[in-house]
């Protein structure tokens, strides 16, 4: 591995951990599906979540541990020194309270949470850091909310890359548009930073049957109900609902919901021998792009689906730290 600084490894903290998705895909050093994802130059050394089931399966997966806690509680002074900042943060909630100039207003507590990266950022000052968010963020407020949000990480010191990237291209079969945020403390870090270009076209991207687990089909109770599909059925034409995936197509968007999935909503569900299923849990972590290693089972069924709707793609976060490996570490 390329020396960085003399250092073999840059420091990491992750805020908002989750069940460990952008962890697992800074550290790389993962397979999936047929190709092995090579260990990157990052060391984490502290990571967080409020979660406690998903620090729970992030604890069984690591070998270091994600502490269960409130980022509101993190005293940004006693964060350990690192030189690259990672969070997921919650997005929800951000409305632009009427002044002049305008500013972010929040209907809830949730909307204020990136401020705790930027009081880590302003604290300790690593080289660089990653955000993640849906693509809705570029939208909310009538497209005033990000850029503002895109300002306090300037206020902080850093100089802003940013990029809605689909997961569908970089060899994951899910049509998963997500925000990626990097920041850099030094403009030749930024000046230097390439974005991951695409590189699975259309006719090549990976198909949802390629992460479809066989076993499951023979489960009675990943099926719904005769009940649910003549309900389904009654409204379908008019609601858009019962959305069958195509398993000759990247999926639909999963999320945190899949615990609750119904044949009114629209959600992805299969269609096995005439009859709807929902996916498994561990579908959901293959779709995700998690490798079939990663260890779920020490809490229930419903935990996993939501820690594992709401992580960040491995696959697509090794992508972008790859391209800050390769455009900013490595000579």
């Amino acid at each position: 591995m390329a020396q960085i600084n003399g250092n073999s490894t840059l420091k990491v903290v992750s805020l908002f951990c989750g069940c460990g998705g952008m962890d697992l895909g800074i550290q790389g050093n993962f397979k999936y599906l047929e190709n092995h994802y090579e260990a990157l130059p990052f060391e984490i050394v502290y990571a967080a979540d409020n979660d406690a089931y998903a620090a729970k399966i992030y604890n069984d997966n690591f070998s270091h541990k994600c502490e269960v806690k409130d980022v509101r509680d993190i005293v940004p002074s006693e964060v350990p020194d690192h030189d690259i900042l990672l969070g997921g943060f919650p997005c929800q909630s951000f409305s632009i309270i009427a002044q002049n100039p305008p500013r972010l207003g929040y209907k809830d507590d949730r909307g204020k949470l990136f401020f705790e990266m930027v009081k880590v950022l302003k604290e300790k000052q690593p080289r660089f850091f990653i955000g993640e968010n849906v693509k809705g963020l570029l939208s909310a407020n009538k497209g005033q909310a990000f850029p503002m949000i895109i300002k306090e990480f300037e206020k902080a010191g850093y100089y802003i890359h940013f990029k809605l990237l689909n997961a569908s291209e970089f060899g994951i079969p899910q049509k998963r548009e997500r925000v990626f945020i990097v920041g850099f403390r030094d403009f030749d870090d930024y000046f230097n930073f390439k974005f991951p270009q695409p590189y699975t076209l259309t006719k090549n991207k990976i198909a949802l049957r390629h992460v479809i687990d066989k076993e499951a089909d023979k489960d009675e109770k990943w099926f719904f109900s005769q009940r649910a599909v003549e309900g389904m059925l009654r409204v379908r034409e008019k609601m858009n609902k019962g959305r069958v995936q195509d398993i000759d197509q990247p999926c639909n968007t999963i999320s945190s919901h899949l615990a609750k999935v119904s044949l009114n909503g629209t959600d992805p569900v299969l269609m096995v021998n005439e009859r709807y299923r929902r996916f498994s849990p561990r579908e959901a972590s293959n779709i995700q792009s998690f490798p079939r290693s990663f260890k779920l089972d020490s809490v229930s069924e419903n935990r996993q689906y939501r820690a594992i709707g709401n992580a960040v793609p491995p696959v697509l976060m090794w992508k972008v730290a790859n391209s800050l490996t390769n455009s900013c570490l490595i000579p």
